[in-house]
């Protein structure tokens, strides 16, 4: 009985497991720096945070920053060492943290360049209005 037991809630945890990657969302670790920005910007700001984008083009996770006075940050599509359009807006959390707004989500096109790595996360300052650091984003 006890044998039964074990194998019934080994299978309950193995079946939690898969249930909780169905959306098939994928966490994406970026560093961000002054240097990735286009064109290079001198700063001593930096800022980390993970990504996560599901099957369907759905967007969530966060970035912090320091060094630096953020105003703002977004998701942009983009290859490495080109500028491109704001995609996914973020917003500025509690704790200084950032991250898309609840039911962010990319669209075919978008989910494409993202699963090529055209996309990146930058963060704006009253300073570097264009970008002060960025993370280009390498699923």
């Amino acid at each position: 009985m006890l044998v039964k037991k074990a194998a019934l809630v080994v299978a309950v945890l193995a079946l939690a497991g898969c249930a909780g990657s169905m959306g098939g969302a994928k966490s994406t670790q970026v560093s961000l720096s002054g240097s990735q920005e286009v064109p290079p910007v001198g700063s001593n700001a930096a800022g980390s945070g993970s990504i996560s984008v599901g099957d369907d083009g759905s967007v969530s996770g966060y970035i912090r920053v320091s060094g630096m006075n953020a105003v703002a940050a977004h998701i942009h599509q983009g290859a490495s060492g080109a500028n491109g359009p704001v995609i996914v807006p973020f917003s500025k959390n509690a704790d200084g943290s950032w991250s898309p707004a609840p039911g962010a989500k990319l669209n075919d096109a978008q989910l494409a360049a993202y699963k090529a790595g055209n996309t990146y996360v930058n963060v704006h300052s009253p300073e570097h209005k264009a970008g002060e650091i960025r993370g280009q984003l390498n699923p």
